[in-house]
């Protein structure tokens, strides 16, 4: 029998956040993807929630949480995430993120070390700094996220994501993903560039040699961006690493209960 999710609306300084949390025992935080929500974790939720307390945050803007005009950063995602931890009364937590989480998650372990006793690294991106803002939405606007005519976000099919935009698809897509993708994209809509944005104006490099607990990186063998494991190698000082056969994007929901077992194994829960 599947864990009883249970949903909720926090105040924080940004608002209103929404979180789904279950289970009992040692707590981890899950971290969503840009212009995706905790919603694409509910599988994960359910694999962890026998063995640890899952608490899954929508950033602000994403989900059902209240939206922001400006422009946010990771580190501002950090501190939502805090705040929300210190309402739910959790002191110290396993944070675990994917893409742009993966991000979040470095940040809470780099700014926040007496609270984040572990880090989980899910396809965890890194970006060419070379690259501007704009060029790297660019693709995005005009091909792989498309809009109506007053930009508002429009929904995908899952032949689009294969034939289009495979890089961004789990290898075996379902209805019942896509459906949240699309929900997603809806509930996030204009805003939807505010978490990429947020990712490459973010001092990864940085951030990751702050780091001082232990972490696990795992990356899909097929994830485009999986040459990034070689530089997340070279700056954390206690890391181990796995690769996900058969896993490209969206590990989190398409092996939800692989990384769950490795999570909780990592986690000594």
């Amino acid at each position: 029998m599947a864990a009883a999710i249970r949903r909720a609306l926090v105040s924080t300084s940004f608002g209103q956040i929404h979180c789904r949390e279950a289970g009992a025992g040692p707590a981890i935080v899950l971290l969503h993807i840009n212009q995706q929500s905790s919603a694409v974790f509910i599988e994960m939720i359910e694999a962890l929630a026998p063995r640890m307390h899952a608490i899954a945050i929508d950033y602000p803007s994403h989900g059902g949480s209240d939206h922001v005009a400006q422009q946010p950063t990771i580190a501002d995602y950090a501190r939502c995430v805090v705040e929300v931890m210190d309402a739910v009364g959790v002191r110290k937590f396993v944070a675990l993120g994917e893409a742009t989480g993966a991000a979040v998650a470095v940040e809470l372990a780099a700014t926040h070390p007496d609270r984040v006793e572990r880090i989980v690294l899910v396809n965890c991106p890194f970006l060419d700094p070379q690259l501007s803002v704009e060029d790297l939405i660019a693709p995005f606007q005009a091909k792989y996220r498309p809009s109506d005519e007053s930009g508002f976000p429009t929904t995908r099919t899952v032949r689009f994501m294969l034939e289009e935009d495979p890089d961004h698809a789990p290898l075996r897509p379902t209805q019942s993903w896509m459906d949240r993708i699309n929900r997603a994209q809806i509930e996030v809509g204009r805003d939807r560039w505010q978490a990429l944005t947020a990712l490459k104006t973010y001092d990864l490099a940085s951030a990751l040699e702050r780091v001082r607990c232990p972490a696990l990186l795992l990356m899909g063998r097929h994830f485009h961006l999986g040459k990034s494991a070689v530089e997340i190698r070279k700056r954390l000082k206690d890391l181990r690493d796995e690769i996900l056969p058969d896993t490209r994007f969206c590990a989190g929901w398409e092996r939800a209960a692989e990384i769950a077992r490795l999570a909780i194994e990592f986690a000594g829960a």
